[in-house]
Formats: structure tokens, sequence, C-alpha cells
């Protein structure tokens, strides 16, 4: 399969899997973010549009604060 143009790499077509819709992510932004197969995301509606960002687990959270001293 020819590899997309860079202007075109980032759109993504809503698929629908029985009563889900799914949208893929391009690997190098889950590269970047380093996120793994199968880990929570929140999704949450922003304007017109979307926001997924990683579940802050407790663990996360608390190394989060402790960082930041």
């Amino acid at each position: 399969m020819p590899r997309r143009k860079l202007e075109k790499e980032n759109i993504r077509k809503i698929q629908k899997s029985g009563n889900l819709y799914t949208v893929s992510i391009p690997i190098e932004l889950i590269r970047k973010l380093e996120w793994k197969e199968r880990q929570k995301v929140v999704v949450k509606k922003f304007g017109k549009g979307l926001s997924i960002k990683d579940w802050p687990t407790q663990k996360k959270q608390k190394n989060k604060i402790k960082n930041s001293k």
C-alpha cells in the first residue's frame, strides 16, 4: 500500500463496529505519547470536537504531585 502524503496522514474515517464507533490513531502519535495497547483513555466532548487524554491512575497522580514539589 502506498504511503499517504503528509497533509493527509492525520485524516481518519469514523467506522462503526456493532454499537460502537471507532477512529484509528496514527502510530506516530501513539509512540510520542508512549501509549500502549489496551491503555485506558478519557474521551470528552470539547467544543465541536473531542479530547482524548491518558486516564489518570492514582499512581500517576501521586508521581505528578511528587515531581511538582
